[in-house]
């Protein structure tokens, strides 16, 4: 009857949430001993003055005093500017070409596929072998841009030496292998558009420009989101491309905020300052990805 056949489909909704907890332990177990006892340590240490360099060294409990510490560091200060700088400007170029170029590598012909492959190749390529063959390719004296520059009258550039110029390199670098995958997240969503939509506004008489900024926009803008966000957050985290390139330098002008952890922990050694600014990090970068799930929402919310 229907009650027994309720009691049974209960049972086995039960039975299938039991199993489903059991397999996913194995997962939490793993993330427990690699992320958050590692994360749980991290906290424990920010509260503490210690020097790993010293011999016999002992931590000594400050409390707050490394979290003090953050609000009068200038060097932190700059490289935080430097990476919200380097954040927002890679991301937005990013988004812009990789739109444009998946708007032009959608088609289904042979040749968009070969050109599609191309694309990938930057991306594939290790960020440390990227940021090795930029620093050859932008050498002041010896790189093969200010040789073809040459030719052009155009006098030599110092690109990762002077201030001016170093950060436009590394992003322009960024930019450069960040638009494939940008332009392949972009192409799977405009591929899944309902075609009837477009076909309609075309019978309609509309424009190819007004196509794409009143129906296709807006249609895949959720989607536009997301990319947005893990891109961004990823931008914050950009390391082994700055480090190859110009190692933070010349001077501070280039040095992004995981640049400047390294180097407090790693040149430095002061573990309880370092350990605190990771923290920091981690808070600042969950509080962002908050607010892009809620404007996410929002926006979808606004095109359904």
């Amino acid at each position: 009857n229907k009650m027994d056949y309720q009691a049974k489909m209960k049972s086995r909704g039960n039975g299938d949430r039991v199993w489903s907890w059991i397999f996913l332990v194995p997962t939490i177990i793993f993330l427990g001993f690699t992320a958050l006892l590692p994360l749980l340590y991290s906290l424990y240490l920010s509260l503490f003055q210690y020097k790993i360099n010293l011999p016999n060294a002992i931590p000594k409990f400050i409390g707050l005093g490394n979290y003090i510490r953050l609000f009068h560091d200038k060097n932190l200060a700059v490289s935080v500017g430097n990476t919200v700088l380097f954040a927002f400007v890679s991301v937005s170029l990013e988004l812009i070409l990789g739109v444009v170029a998946a708007m032009m590598l959608c088609g289904t012909e042979k040749i968009y596929r070969i050109f599609t492959s191309l694309l990938l190749i930057p991306m594939i390529m290790a960020p440390v072998a990227i940021g090795t063959l930029f620093r050859m390719m932008l050498d002041g004296s010896t790189g093969i841009i200010n040789y073809f520059l040459h030719f052009l009258s155009v006098p030599r550039i110092n690109w990762l030496s002077n201030p001016k110029t170093a950060m436009p390199a590394v992003i322009f670098v960024n930019v450069w292998q960040l638009i494939p995958w940008v332009c392949i997240i972009t192409m799977a969503g405009l591929k899944s558009l309902p075609q009837d939509a477009l076909e309609a506004a075309r019978v309609d008489g509309a424009k190819n420009h007004h196509i794409f900024f009143f129906i296709v926009l807006p249609m895949i803008s959720p989607l536009l989101m997301i990319v947005f966000m893990l891109r961004f957050v990823d931008a914050f985290k950009v390391f082994d491309t700055i480090y190859t390139m110009t190692n933070g330098g010349p001077g501070n002008a280039t040095e992004m905020l995981p640049n400047y952890i390294y180097k407090q922990g790693l040149k430095f050694f002061d573990a309880g300052y370092t350990a605190c600014l990771a923290m920091a990090f981690v808070l600042v970068m969950t509080v962002f990805s908050v607010i892009f799930l809620h404007w996410r929402k929002k926006v979808e919310e606004k095109v359904l």
